[in-house]
């Protein structure tokens, strides 16, 4: 069951003419909170860090170019629960707020990350049904590799839930309209995280990914 996704005008930096909001993302210095979930992985959140998204979820619908993918599972092709567009590294991202997250988040992880973020993987989770299921982002890093993938989520809160490998849920976040969360260290090979279906009415979520790779 879906509901229509409710605005919730943030504000801050620069402002949409369309509508009077403010857009923009906040520092990230002394704000991201930190998790270790173990194996050398660690989680960052910070909630609220995109300012305006009412204005950016509106527009990411209308201008991304969302497309409908099947998959082969087991003896049956089936439909992927979520529409996506992915944007290469020589494509221009669809909101310049979008440019504005991604340098910053290369510019905050560099030392870390020792590269910075170059694509951006979008999902647009329309109600409830859609869902990604337990997987961990190689970026054809194999599995000594570590890399970090930083997502922002826009519309309706949805649980992002994270076990290490073989594992049970660990960890479960509520990511809500405008949340950052970055996972890092050894998250990708040693954890794997979902966005569960639910019966729960809920309005619809998009979730921009950033990689430093152009490989998925």
């Amino acid at each position: 069951m879906s509901v229509d996704f409710q605005a919730s005008l943030f504000g801050s930096l620069d402002t949409d003419p369309a509508t009077d909001t403010q857009v923009g993302v906040g520092p990230l210095a002394g704000r991201v909170q930190r998790t270790t979930l173990g194996h050398g992985a660690w989680i960052d959140v910070l909630p609220g860090w995109f300012a305006g998204a009412d204005a950016v979820f509106a527009d990411l619908v209308a201008a991304v170019p969302w497309r409908a993918e099947r998959r082969q599972m087991y003896d049956a092709v089936v439909d992927v629960p979520r529409l996506v567009h992915t944007y290469g590294i020589a494509e221009a991202l669809p909101h310049p707020a979008l440019v504005e997250a991604r340098d910053a988040l290369s510019a905050h992880y560099a030392p870390e990350l020792g590269e910075p973020f170059v694509t951006a993987g979008c999902c647009y989770y329309r109600d409830g049904r859609d869902s990604v299921a337990w997987h961990g982002d190689d970026l054809g890093r194999g599995r000594t590799q570590d890399t970090m993938v930083a997502i922002v989520s826009f519309g309706s809160p949805r649980k992002l839930q994270l076990r290490p490998v073989g594992g049970s849920v660990a960890v479960s976040h509520a990511l809500g309209h405008g949340d950052l969360v970055v996972m890092g260290g050894s998250c990708q090979r040693t954890w794997e995280h979902a966005v569960p279906k639910t019966a729960r009415p809920v309005g619809p979520r998009i979730s921009v990914q950033f990689r430093p790779r152009n490989v998925f």
